[in-house]
């Protein structure tokens, strides 16, 4: 083969120019929804190109700006900037509705803190899911009481200051009295008469309906 046609065979694979490189791998990363490596970016740019060399230009040419060419792990891609990543996020507040059997537990506890596992057994007159329970104290509404100087020292449950907060309260001795819960409808999943004390015994809570028992307790929301 002659010099001449070396050089046009050479001249035939010569890469673009490397602002068009860089062109390029901008388009790949703000195109792609996953991260890139350079092997890969190389696999689709014109023979001789080098992923690499093309990727410092574009990272300086995005400092600074609303979005950053990363690193992430063996690959690459376009981020907004760490600092204006609170635009990009937005609150919702999603409203769950309690089932009867967390509604019943927490009422419990709130109307006759600190009381023990065993008390809100016998109060609803069936067991009281663990799960039930614990989710209660995620939610931050309910929390570990003393102990209670009983054989066996079992634990007591008392609300927190979250719950009050949450329901308006100053302390639990503000909490709302049979007839206030019904005029708000807090009553529709018909607790026991056991339940609640009647403030002063004003409130006759033999009027309050037995209605069949929640097979679900173990679930801490209704559907």
């Amino acid at each position: 083969m002659s010099d001449s046609d070396q050089d046009t065979e050479e001249s035939l694979f010569q890469a673009p120019p490397l602002a068009e490189q860089e062109r390029m791998v901008e388009a790949m990363l703000f195109a792609s929804t996953e991260p890139m490596s350079t092997r890969e970016m190389e696999a689709r740019m014109p023979h001789g190109c080098d992923a690499a060399e093309a990727l410092v230009l574009l990272r300086r040419r995005y400092e600074g700006r609303g979005v950053t060419v990363v690193k992430v792990g063996d690959a690459w891609a376009i981020r907004t900037a760490a600092d204006l990543g609170f635009l990009m996020s937005r609150e919702t507040v999603e409203t769950r509705k309690l089932s009867r059997a967390a509604i019943e537990t927490l009422a419990i506890i709130a109307y006759h803190q600190p009381v023990t596992r065993a008390e809100i057994e016998e109060i609803r007159g069936v067991s009281v899911s663990r799960g039930t329970v614990d989710q209660l104290i995620e939610m931050e509404w309910v929390r570990f009481g003393r102990r209670k100087m009983t054989p066996g020292r079992p634990v007591t449950y008392v609300v927190t200051q979250g719950f009050l907060d949450h329901f308006g309260l100053e302390s639990a001795r503000d909490l709302p009295g049979l007839k206030e819960l019904r005029s708000a409808g807090l009553l529709d999943s018909r607790l026991p008469p056991s339940m609640m004390p009647g403030p002063g015994g004003e409130d006759d809570l033999s009027e309050l309906d037995d209605g069949p028992e929640d097979d679900g307790q173990d679930e801490l929301f209704g559907e």
